[in-house]
C-alpha cells in the first residue's frame, strides 16, 4: 500500500484539478484499484478465503482489476499525457473525448470485475455446498448455468473498455495527424 499512499499524496495537492482533468481522473482511479488489488490479493491468500475463491471467477475479477484498472489507467493517463508532447503539439484533439473515454472504461472495467467477484463467490459457494449425505448439492453445470447472467455483464464490461479504447485511438490520431495541405489555386485559363 506504500505505492498507493505514495500516489494519492503526490496528487494530493491536485485534487481541484479532478473535476477539469479528465487525464489525472484515469490516475487517480488506476492508484484506487491498485490499492483494491494489493488489499484484495494477500486477502485471497488466507486459507479460508482461498477455499472459497480458488478456481473461481474471483480469481478473474481480482486479475482483471489489477490489469484493467490499474495498468491500463495508468498507462492511458499517461498516453493522453504524452503523445502531444511527443508530436509537439499543445493538446489532445478533445478533452470531451477523453472524458467520455474515462467514463465508458470506468463503468466497463467496474460492471466487468463486479460481476466476476459475484460470479466467484456464488460459484465458491456453489461447489462446497453439500447434502445431509454428504453428496455435492450442485452438479459443474448448474453452477455454470448460474454463471451465465453475470458472463453477460462481464461481456457487456468488456465491449465498453474496447469502446473507449477506439474513442482514444480516434482521439490521439486526431490529435498526431498532420494539418491538411491547401492547395494553391489553379492558375486561371485565359
Amino acid at each position: 500500500w506504500g505505492g498507493m499512499i505514495n500516489g494519492i499524496m503526490t496528487l494530493s495537492g491536485a485534487w481541484d484539478k479532478l473535476r477539469t482533468d479528465p487525464i489525472l481522473r484515469f490516475m487517480i482511479v488506476a492508484i484506487s484499484f491498485y490499492g483494491m488489488s494489493t488489499f484484495e490479493g494477500p486477502m485471497m491468500s488466507i486459507k479460508t478465503v482461498n477455499a472459497l475463491s480458488h478456481n473461481t471467477d474471483w480469481t478473474i475479477g481480482h486479475v482483471h482489476s489489477g490489469g484493467l484498472g490499474w495498468v491500463a489507467f495508468i498507462s492511458l493517463g499517461a498516453l493522453y499525457a504524452l503523445i502531444p508532447k511527443l508530436f509537439g503539439k499543445e493538446r489532445v484533439y478533445s478533452t470531451r473525448l477523453i472524458e467520455w473515454h474515462f467514463w465508458v472504461a470506468t463503468i466497463g472495467v467496474v460492471l466487468y470485475v463486479a460481476s466476476m467477484w459475484i460470479a466467484g463467490v456464488m460459484q465458491g459457494l456453489m461447489w462446497r455446498a453439500v447434502n445431509a449425505d454428504g453428496t455435492l448439492t450442485y452438479s459443474f453445470v448448474e453452477a455454470l448455468a448460474a454463471t451465465k447472467p453475470y458472463y453477460l455483464v462481464r461481456f457487456l464490461g468488456g465491449a465498453m473498455v474496447l469502446s473507449g479504447m477506439f474513442i482514444m485511438a480516434y482521439n490521439l490520431w486526431r490529435t498526431v495527424r498532420p494539418p491538411a495541405v491547401v492547395a494553391a489555386p489553379a492558375a486561371a485559363a485565359a
